[in-house]
């Protein structure tokens, strides 16, 4: 696909994703559903009023009446579309600085769309195949009120609140600005939680921090969590699909841990989990020791929607997924990464221990990531070509599903190109971490080397 990527569509705001581009890619969404309503929702940012404004415009055009949700968590809009049975668009870039926003399509039935429906779109953009209204049969704009607290209750219709509130757990909650400012508070306070938040003002140009919830990210929640003797630190992204945590001393918990944590209390003897390629070993060991099945796919969402969809088409159940950055699925939940539900079913483990003992069984590797930015196709062209030399010259197994996995049974390194921002990025994982350091550092030696000569 050449629009959309591994999560929908994103660029710099009024650069490379400006207004007339989203009314476009709107008008292709809405001339390819043929429905009469469609939704729109965003997050904080500060272009996002503007980029709904233009997406609302192009969904009219074709005929579509629109539904304006404001700001709204991605998984809250997902939520709405399955109520309501609409189709959605989300103004977002989730985890990107803040001078970047997107487009994310999502279906009727609350699902991202898959690769497939993504590119029947695709092409009637590029095509320009767009099919609009008479004057007199244009769509209506009609706001939207009451779906954040309506997303809220329906979490807590799918948890063990008794169980959670008789804990009396302490969270440290850091939503970084973004969208679940205005949802996960009142969702872990309805819990029973004591909530105490950092950067919890909605806020798109994100002063506190950045929104990728990355350790260098979040110092002040870690603080928080000293300070305040909680239990466990929550953080979200820009759109809050994902939940990043700390344990109860406020140290980082490396979200790869997580996921192997859940997924060990999800699984079972013949249950399938999927992930990216960059999956960890944790969880392969997990899905080992349970005697349940790993399927992998390129990174980002779409790509583990659709697989994941194939499966359950086959009669296989998955009962958790997702990428070891926060972003979970629990399908018999919704098929979408909700970053408030992730952390309830985390919350749900604390009640028994304390995070350090849940994620201990899962800590004994170390993970580097080097991220290496291009300004033309030519210096990534070459960036790749290097990884594949360093590919033929290695003593590992190699895995092209997405980039170039190196695997070498004590650890492994990979190189591939971002999905959504103009990046080569490197990841790194071994049981010591010289040894993880040594495999990024000599990667990303050989492709910058290969950059700069571009």
């Amino acid at each position: 696909m050449k629009v959309f990527g591994s999560s929908g569509t994103r660029g710099v705001a009024n650069e490379e994703l400006t207004p007339s581009f989203v009314l476009r890619v709107a008008t292709a969404a809405g001339t390819a559903w043929g429905v009469d309503r469609v939704a729109i929702a965003r997050d904080t940012r500060h272009t996002g009023q503007m980029l709904a404004d233009a997406a609302a415009s192009g969904l009219a055009s074709t005929g579509t009446d629109v539904d304006r949700l404001g700001i709204l968590p991605t998984p809250g809009a997902q939520f709405y579309a399955e109520r309501e049975g609409v189709p959605v668009i989300v103004i977002t870039a989730s985890h990107n600085p803040p001078q970047y926003n997107g487009v994310k399509l999502v279906g009727a039935d609350g699902v991202e769309l898959a690769v497939a429906d993504l590119e029947g779109i695709e092409a009637t953009l590029l095509g320009e195949r767009f099919e609009v209204a008479p004057w007199d049969e244009t769509g209506q704009v009609r706001e939207i009120d009451g779906v954040r607290p309506d997303y809220v209750a329906e979490l807590l219709a799918n948890v063990d609140c008794d169980r959670i509130a008789d804990a009396g757990l302490t969270v440290a909650l850091d939503p970084g600005h973004g969208a679940g400012a205005l949802t996960s508070p009142a969702f872990f306070r309805s819990l029973g939680c004591r909530v105490i938040t950092v950067n919890g003002q909605a806020d798109g140009h994100f002063p506190g921090r950045d929104p990728e919830p990355v350790a260098d990210n979040l110092d002040d929640l870690g603080r928080l969590v000293q300070a305040t003797d909680a239990d466990l630190g929550i953080a979200h992204d820009g759109d809050a699909d994902r939940a990043i945590f700390f344990d109860e001393s406020g140290r980082y918990v490396e979200g790869d841990a997580t996921f192997a944590a859940l997924a060990a209390a999800e699984l079972e003897p013949g249950a399938v989990s999927v992930s990216a390629v960059n999956v960890s070993q944790r969880l392969v060991d997990v899905v080992n020791d349970v005697g349940a099945d790993l399927e992998l796919t390129p990174i980002g969402s779409t790509n583990i929607i659709t697989r994941i969809e194939e499966l359950q088409a086959n009669g296989r159940r998955v009962p958790i997924a997702g990428e070891g950055n926060g972003g979970i699925f629990f399908p018999d939940f919704r098929l979408a990464r909700d970053g408030a539900f992730t952390a309830a079913r985390f919350l749900d483990l604390v009640v028994d221990r304390p995070v350090s003992e849940i994620v201990a069984p899962y800590d004994g590797y170390a993970n580097v990531r080097r991220n290496i930015e291009y300004e033309s196709t030519a210096e990534r062209d070459a960036m790749l070509d290097a990884a594949a030399n360093q590919a033929k010259a290695a003593d590992a197994e190699l895995n092209m599903r997405d980039g170039y996995r190196l695997d070498y049974g004590d650890a492994w390194v990979l190189a591939r190109p971002s999905g959504t921002e103009p990046l080569v990025r490197i990841y790194a994982e071994a049981r010591d971490a010289d040894r993880a350091d040594s495999l990024a550092d000599e990667m990303f030696e050989a492709l910058e080397d290969a950059r700069q000569q571009a």
